[in-house]
């Protein structure tokens, strides 16, 4: 004789239900259909309520849509990175220099900003110098006084940027 598995029982059926304060298309399309399955043959629903019904769904469709469409409008102008640093172009901005090949920091460079772009969602400066680099990596913004020629500004205001970054000077 061929038994029944007991998972099929009703009684072994999931009874809670976890009711929704929202009322979706989908929820909206599953009443109307419950309404017209059990609606009374004798006084069906009238043509004007049927289209009047319709016209309600097609509009909440249109609503939700709508609603998704503007907060992926708002998402994307919000975290856009190349919007969010676009006031620094025209800025001249200091950052650390590494060796390729050791990874040991070389020193402070500066130069302007002339572009923003991004990358993998980072926003990368286009520099005036050829240099691209994370705005993550600036370590100070400042004015750019390049139409005054003067260049010998330096970032921890020493005058004279000769030593060989061992903290040793050398003297012959």
């Amino acid at each position: 004789m061929t038994s029944i598995d007991s998972s099929l029982y009703l009684n072994n059926q999931q009874k809670a239900r976890v009711p929704s304060q929202e009322l979706g298309k989908d929820e909206f399309l599953k009443l109307l259909m419950v309404q017209l399955q059990n609606q009374d043959p004798t006084n069906p629903m009238d043509d004007s309520q049927f289209m009047s019904q319709m016209a309600t769904f097609s509009s909440l469709e249109q609503m939700m849509n709508m609603s998704n469409s503007i907060e992926m409008l708002v998402n994307n102008s919000l975290v856009s990175p190349v919007l969010q640093y676009s006031h620094m172009i025209g800025e001249e901005v200091s950052y650390m220099t590494f060796d390729e090949e050791t990874g040991k920091e070389t020193g402070i460079e500066t130069s302007i900003v002339v572009g923003v772009t991004q990358n993998e969602g980072w926003a990368v400066f286009e520099l005036e110098n050829g240099e691209r680099i994370y705005a993550d990596t600036v370590i100070q913004v400042g004015e750019s006084n390049a139409e005054d020629g003067d260049d010998d500004s330096d970032i921890d205001g020493d005058e004279d940027d000769s030593d060989s970054g061992d903290g040793e000077e050398s003297e012959d």
